[in-house]
């Protein structure tokens, strides 16, 4: 199976599926090194982040799996572990992630460092799946576990530190989620609010953070 989504073999994977349903829901590793598992649903959207195929092919094979009976939560929905729409949101996976949203996905649950889907969306500055889950009513002033801090210090936390490769739509982001009622004010826990994140540099989000 991990070959035939390498592959985004479509009738590969539907063949399979239809042969062995169980495989919806089999954890696949990541590697022959690193042997970590994770559900379909996740592992579709590591691809889209290795640029393997793109957001479009992993929604169709991601309906595949669905339609074949794929949990939406993947196996073992614990806390601080991704469910597949965290995985979505944080490997810049967007059109899955809405998918998985429609799907009637648990957008509340805190994945890695406790964060939720939107503390990921816009640590990454993924601002389509920030809307969609402003719209669905996600927690917008919610603090993650480890670092005490709400979706807007990530966004600003994921421009200012996240290198070259995670620059997208932050700002974007944060305009989103001020909008929607994102208090500036809440520190994280060394007691840092988004303004101390900020430089010279950083003029456009200075002016929407005043």
């Amino acid at each position: 199976m991990k070959e035939l989504i390498a592959a985004a073999d479509y009738k590969g994977i539907q063949d399979l599926l239809s042969q062995h349903p169980a495989l919806a829901n089999e954890e696949i590793p990541f590697d022959e090194k690193n042997t970590a598992t994770a559900h379909p649903l996740h592992r579709i959207c590591d691809g889209v982040f290795a640029n393997k195929y793109t957001d479009e092919q992993a929604v169709e094979m991601a309906r595949l799996f669905l339609d074949a009976g794929a949990r939406i939560e993947g196996n073992d929905p614990k806390e601080k572990k991704d469910t597949p729409l965290v995985a979505a949101a944080s490997l810049h996976a967007d059109q899955v992630a809405l998918l998985y949203i429609d799907n009637k996905a648990n957008i509340h649950h805190p994945g890695c460092h406790g964060g939720t889907a939107l503390h990921w969306a816009a640590w990454c500055g993924r601002d389509v799946v920030v809307q969609k889950l402003v719209s669905e009513n996600a927690a917008i002033n919610r603090l993650c576990f480890d670092f005490k801090s709400t979706p807007l210090f990530w966004a600003v936390h994921g421009l200012r530190f996240g290198g070259e490769g995670n620059r997208h739509h932050q700002v974007e982001c944060a305009r989103l989620l001020l909008a929607a009622g994102a208090d500036k004010t809440i520190p994280n826990f060394e007691g840092y609010t988004v303004h101390d994140l900020l430089t010279e540099q950083d003029s456009e989000l200075k002016v929407l953070l005043q």
